[in-house]
């Protein structure tokens, strides 16, 4: 599990987890419209509770799950990261960060080189050079 600093730097703008401890929100699998950001609070929130809510799963480490609303226990400190839902290219360049994160934290550190250099290859199957260098500038830039 991420300390208070790193769950900062991990997650986006729009996340709970920029002011809120891990515990103190849910985490939805991904993006969706009943999850949007609230100006108000300055994070994500299910619409129709007005739970906050993180969508990126592999940016707080932890499983989706309802650990606010409904108490599920966190998982233990010093567990392994969850691994992507679909280690597959993703299907459009929204998803790409995402994909490349996964890639980075499933990789040895022996073998991150290789790893990213396959998964640029994988992606220059389906995605513009210029989308690649985006995500990958994202993703290196906290690595």
């Amino acid at each position: 599990m991420l300390t208070p600093d790193e769950l900062r730097d991990e997650t986006c703008v729009a996340c709970p987890g920029q002011r809120l401890p891990m515990g103190a929100f849910d985490v939805a699998p991904r993006p969706s419209p009943a999850i949007p950001f609230s100006a108000a609070l300055g994070y994500r929130v299910t619409a129709d509770t007005g739970v906050p809510t993180c969508v990126h799963p592999f940016r707080v480490c932890v499983p989706p799950g309802a650990y606010f609303s409904s108490g599920v226990p966190l998982p233990p400190v010093g567990s392994a990261p969850p691994p992507p839902d679909d280690p597959e290219l993703p299907p459009d360049a929204t998803l790409l960060e995402a994909w490349l994160l996964a890639v980075v934290r499933g990789a040895p550190a022996v073998g991150l080189g290789v790893a990213l250099a396959r998964a640029e290859a994988l992606a220059a199957t389906r995605f513009s050079p210029a989308e690649i260098l985006v995500a990958m500038r994202r993703v290196l830039r906290g690595c």
